[in-house]
């Protein structure tokens, strides 16, 4: 084995390791199978291990994960300031939409009960109403993969959603949404 294969070896089972050690504080388990793209739903797997690797470091530091750099390392879009400032900052840099892709970060709206904002990846588009996420801090401090969104604007146009609290529970409340910000 060439010493750069080694190394890209140990990067992956470091990878892994953090994955895996981040199971127990995200909304779906992760077994063994991790290192297989295919829990990411088609999306850069490598951006999206490489912010579970962040999370589980910040946490073993004692320091809070917030949604912002999970999501800008998952997806690659590389913007700064708070969540509710990102649709804006979007505009001239990236393309943004109102359809769901794969990789694109949505924008939640501010409100008063999430002043700030949030941000999240998509993982995987279900149907015309219905897509995975991954993000952090929906719940303090945790990284949820794979969780589920509902577009229940009347129009069918994802200004409005219902987002899985936990795996297999719906939140009650609704969210408006900005819209989803491609990655370049």
């Amino acid at each position: 084995m060439t010493s750069t294969a080694a190394k890209t070896l140990l990067k992956r089972m470091g990878l892994l390791c953090a994955v895996l050690t981040l199971s127990a504080c995200m909304g779906r388990d992760l077994a063994p199978e991790a290192a297989n793209s295919s829990i990411f739903g088609g999306i850069d797997s490598e951006r999206q291990q490489m912010a579970l690797l962040e999370a589980s470091q910040k946490r073993a530091k004692g320091q809070r994960v917030w949604c912002v750099p999970f999501a800008r390392t998952a997806s690659g879009v590389a913007l700064r300031g708070d969540a509710k400032t990102w649709w804006n900052s979007a505009a001239g840099n990236y393309e943004r939409g109102n359809q769901p892709r794969p990789g694109a970060v949505m924008a939640f709206a501010a409100t008063r009960k999430m002043s700030r904002g949030h941000i999240a990846v998509v993982s995987e588009v279900v149907s015309e109403r219905e897509i995975r996420i991954n993000h952090a801090n929906w719940i303090k401090n945790k990284v949820q993969l794979d969780m589920k969104v509902v577009d229940i604007s009347p129009k069918n146009d994802w200004t409005s959603v219902k987002v899985e609290r936990v795996a297999g529970e719906m939140g009650k409340s609704s969210y408006p949404i900005n819209g989803f910000i491609y990655p370049n």
